[in-house]
């Protein structure tokens, strides 16, 4: 069970029962140490694992953990997200405490009361409006604020409400009222009948505080104050609990969460083992590296758990850094390295880009469909949930009561995915087109995973079986394309490669982040996206919107930038003269378009992964010359001319003495003393003929 573990996971795993905070952060192992912990302590008779409740934030993450406790040995423990879980508690007991009365149903969504709760106050809500407006309801039963208590709460909370803040207490009021009225409850009024059950009936505190014993919490930064107040409830007043989390995470405030449980568990939990967690085994040194850059800034409350990461794999590319003229370009030069990537084979499952808000995504689909890259975009309907995917469900199933038993179970899909219209060709052209063609393509590799898993019920009926029972679990398959999704939607995923796309100010962070603790969760938001990447990381922004827009500035929470090479030292003046004798001049790669700002590059022109025009011969003979140059002054060759330098000539290939000091690094000093002979070899001369023309001149 210890075998293969680092020091720190070994302590979070063997750490005694009690009050234990494990400080982890991204990619340093969370999950297995939290498991093996689990699976440790019922392995040696510690606890047993049907007294263990493990609550999460997402249904796929508790499936990961009930996956992994599996493999572990360990049966009975119950992994649930925190919604699960008072569901399960509250049907159970419902008889009980409803005295016979039947269960409310559960809404899936408040948006229809709402919008019918806002006409009743004499408010027009459309669909985006009443969406905002069940937002502002959420948070505010997720923070324990009651309709009468809502404008004094918001307020407190500096909360930007769609409406006056009177009026969307009004809409809560009446929502609250509509909701008794029509005999239904959404999820926040679940968890509280779960507390209700604990706090007010002794039996069924006795019975569910009898039955789990021992509590795990994942993501424990982002519990709010329902949840804690459940968690709290199932406790009882012990201290078996074991809490998982990032402070630097924290990017889910505006819903209720709050990372002060985090924060303050030490202080609130008297003797409480806290293990930190900072060996990264997800990303490359390198990507590692700016992400402390990144948060070694940071302030306020989060501030205080910071964790300073330590990659563990071996070293990858530098992060790249881009300056786009405009968004379009910017989206264009993103889908043309993607396509670059999958041509030179990472698998486009493997890449994604990410941005600040799901506006911005439009671009990109259009980018990425016009240079015939696929994707798919991330936080829409589930998997599952998609039309097209529950028809071929019914489809296939309708196929169970044909399909041959000789028919290899990927034929018999793709012939019953005919049935709704689906051929195993090329993709057709178009985004929500082609999303659909590779969502049904994904139940075609899940169908030649199934069939080489030895131990599935063989054929068509087993494997729509586990099409059930994974669509139960919202286990998502990985369809083949690229992932678009917003930074909030892709907390918690990770790929081979990943675009930070907008970088500008006023996108991140956003125009609407004006307190310090609203900006600071904007860093956060970069942080979270830088480490999803494994091994390539790109960061851009245009510098206007549209082409020949307002200008912006990059990011504020961009590390320093490599502003070497290009410019003369600095003199003398006042410091806004020093400040733009300073300022580099501005060189865009001739090929992409992209602002270079590292010195190589910017001697090259060009980004040192855009192809190369180098003319070969002509930089045999540049190092020639160069060698005897340095040679005859007893000097190293890079004291005349760096590699770079002549890389740079070779590709550039400069006719005029401008077009010679436009290359980085090449000053008024060296264009005095090289200038005409390298403008010869340029224009064909041989190394004899400037050597012996600068000899006669001598």
């Amino acid at each position: 069970m210890l075998a293969g573990l680092d020091p720190e996971q070994r302590s979070a795993v063997t750490a005694p029962a009690g009050p234990v905070c494990i400080l982890a952060g991204a990619g340093t192992g969370k999950t297995r140490a939290v498991t093996s912990r689990i699976a440790y302590r019922a392995l040696t008779g510690d606890i047993a694992g049907r007294h263990v409740l493990a609550v999460t934030f997402t249904a796929r993450a508790a499936a990961e953990m009930r996956s992994r406790l599996t493999v572990l040995g360990v049966q009975g423990v119950q992994a649930r997200t925190f919604h699960a879980a008072a569901l399960r508690q509250v049907r159970y007991f419902a008889p009980r405490l409803l005295a016979g009365r039947a269960m409310p149903e559960l809404l899936d969504s408040k948006v229809r009361v709402v919008t019918l709760a806002a006409a009743k106050v004499g408010l027009r809500a459309d669909r985006a409006a009443a969406r905002d407006l069940a937002a502002e309801i959420e948070w505010a039963k997720s923070s324990l604020v009651e309709p009468g208590e809502y404008v004094v709460a918001a307020a407190k909370a500096l909360r930007e409400t769609p409406y006056e803040p009177a009026r969307v207490a009004d809409v809560f009021d009446a929502y609250e009222r509509l909701k008794r009225g029509n005999g239904v409850i959404d999820f926040e009024d679940m968890l509280r009948a779960a507390v209700w059950g604990i706090e007010e009936h002794p039996d069924v505190a006795e019975q569910v505080r009898n039955q789990y014993r021992h509590f795990v919490v994942d993501e424990y930064q982002d519990v709010n104050p329902l949840q804690q107040r459940l968690l709290e409830a199932w406790l009882g007043g012990r201290d078996d609990l074991t809490v998982v989390g990032d402070a630097s995470q924290t990017i889910y405030s505006f819903t209720g969460a709050t990372s002060s449980y985090l924060v303050d568990f030490p202080r609130l939990h008297r003797g409480a083992t806290v293990v930190r967690l900072v060996r990264d085994y997800r990303s490359t040194p390198q990507v590692v590296g700016l992400a402390n850059a990144v948060i070694s800034q940071a302030r306020g409350t989060e501030a205080r758990l910071r964790l300073e990461l330590h990659g563990q794999r071996r070293p990858g590319p530098e992060p790249e850094l881009r300056i786009f003229t405009d968004e379009p370009a910017e989206a264009n030069a993103v889908a043309a390295r993607c396509r670059a990537l999958v041509a030179g084979g990472t698998p486009a499952r493997e890449i994604a880009v990410l941005f600040r808000t799901n506006a911005q995504s439009e671009a990109y689909e259009k980018a990425l469909s016009e240079a015939g890259v696929p994707y798919v975009l991330q936080g829409a309907e589930r998997f599952f949930e998609r039309p097209e995917v529950r028809q071929a469900m019914i489809a296939l199933r309708a196929a169970t009561r044909s399909a041959s038993v000789d028919t290899p179970l990927p034929a018999a899909v793709v012939e019953g995915l005919s049935a709704v219209g689906w051929a195993p060709d090329a993709p057709p052209p178009g985004g929500a087109a082609r999303e659909r063609w590779e969502a049904l393509a994904a139940l075609v590799q899940l169908a030649e995973e199934y069939a080489a898993d030895a131990e599935a019920e063989p054929g068509l009926t087993g494997f729509t079986e586990e099409l059930a029972r994974r669509a139960a679990q919202q286990h998502v398959p990985t369809v083949e394309g690229v992932t678009l999704a917003s930074l909030h939607s892709a907390k918690g995923l990770e790929w081979d490669a990943v675009f930070l796309v907008g970088l500008a100010e006023g996108t991140l962070p956003t125009t609407y982040a004006k307190t310090m603790e609203q900006v600071e969760e904007e860093r956060r938001l970069l942080y979270v996206g830088i480490t999803r990447a494994r091994e390539w990381l790109w960061l851009s922004y245009a510098t206007s919107r549209s082409p020949g827009g307002r200008a912006r500035r990059p990011s504020r929470f961009l590390p320093q930038l490599d502003r070497s090479g290009g410019g003369e030292r600095a003199g003398g003046g006042g410091p806004a003269r020093r400040a733009e004798r300073r300022r580099p001049q501005v060189v865009s790669c001739r090929i992409c378009g992209a602002t270079l700002l590292a010195g190589a590059d910017r001697k090259l022109g060009r980004c040192p992964t855009c192809p190369s025009d180098i003319d070969e011969e002509l930089y045999e003979r540049l190092r020639d010359w160069r060698q005897r140059v340095a040679g005859a002054q007893k000097v190293p060759a890079y004291v005349v001319f760096t590699d770079a330098t002549l890389t740079a000539l070779a590709e550039r290939k400069p006719g005029r003495t401008e077009e010679l000091v436009a290359i980085a690094g090449i000053g008024p000093r060296k264009v005095g003393l090289y200038g005409d002979t390298v403008l010869a070899l340029v224009a064909g001369a041989t190394v004899d003929e400037v050597c012996s023309q600068k000899t006669s001149e001598n």
